[in-house]
């Protein structure tokens, strides 16, 4: 009898779509990574005869990666709750900075947002993997259903749950214009407390993840004069600092080098003239894609 062959080697190409689910379902690069890892790993070890009884391969992996996600969501919140200090989404640089495989970069659209998955890290995993699974990658509800293993009834109530907190939560967030970035990056360079002032809304809120790591405030900072007071200490405690402009999540954003490396990613949310939040990663494991310019 002749080789029993499958036929799918074509799901290899279905790893950028299964990446950039599984990043907007768990805000890391690393766990997406190894999610989809794992779905592949699922994938290889059946026979190669339920693997060609399977009508759509993508279908499978996809149901098999949101499952593993779903499942570290849970097992995310407890490892949070040790996590020291803030917990922030890993920032994604522009596609054409990525370093690493090209099927690993994530597409970025408006559902990367920092704000946005910011938001996202406030639902129960059950309603975040249903309003991405449904709003985000468009699956119908029947589908995701049988992804998640819920009724379609409940797949929607989760959704509908998710959207209001989104509304709730994050009533409208603009993209930082590249503008007022850029006018923050030189109050900041020239150490003008001042126009750092005038730039933050007076409610602003700063978010720093040093993850134990990099030093950085373990509490979110609000207060227009108390994040110009910080972001002033963190210039003379590093005279070789170099901010650069750089896309961060597909919005305009600032990258703070010393000494050759990449040390913090900054994303903005903001009014049209005011920033009124800023996270800065610092946490080293989360900046890996930022570490290729010279």
């Amino acid at each position: 009898m002749g080789t029993v062959t499958d036929g799918r080697d074509d799901v290899v190409g279905e790893r950028h779509q299964l990446i950039n689910l599984a990043y907007r379902l768990l805000g890391s690069v690393a766990e997406a990574e190894d999610a989809v890892q794992e779905a592949y790993a699922r994938w290889y070890a059946l026979s190669r005869e339920r693997r060609a009884a399977v009508d759509r391969p993508g279908a499978w992996l996809t149901t098999v990666a949101t499952r593993v996600c779903l499942d570290q969501l849970g097992s995310a919140r407890a490892r949070r709750e040790r996590y020291v200090g803030e917990w922030i989404p890993e920032p994604l640089p522009d596609p054409t900075e990525w370093a690493g495989d090209p099927a690993d970069r994530i597409t970025l659209d408006e559902s990367v947002n920092m704000a946005f998955l910011v938001v996202l890290e406030a639902m129960t995993p059950a309603e975040r993997v249903a309003f991405v699974l449904h709003d985000v990658f468009r699956y119908p509800f029947p589908e995701v259903a049988a992804m998640v293993g819920r009724s379609p009834a409940a797949c929607r109530q989760l959704a509908t749950s998710a959207r209001r907190r989104l509304r709730t939560a994050a009533p409208g967030p603009a993209p930082a214009p590249a503008g007022l970035v850029r006018a923050f990056k030189r109050a900041w360079e020239a150490r003008d407390i001042d126009a750092l002032v005038s730039l933050l809304a007076p409610d602003a809120t700063l978010v720093a993840d040093g993850g134990g790591l990099a030093g950085a405030i373990l509490r979110p900072l609000r207060g227009a004069p108390r994040i110009a007071d910080y972001l002033l200490f963190i210039a003379t405690k590093a005279p070789d600092l170099t901010l650069l402009e750089r896309t961060v999540n597909g919005t305009p954003g600032l990258v703070a080098r010393t000494s050759g490396r990449t040390v913090t990613v900054a994303a903005f949310d903001t009014t049209p003239d005011r920033v009124t939040r800023i996270w800065a990663v610092r946490n080293p494991e989360k900046l890996g894609p930022w570490q290729t310019e010279g």
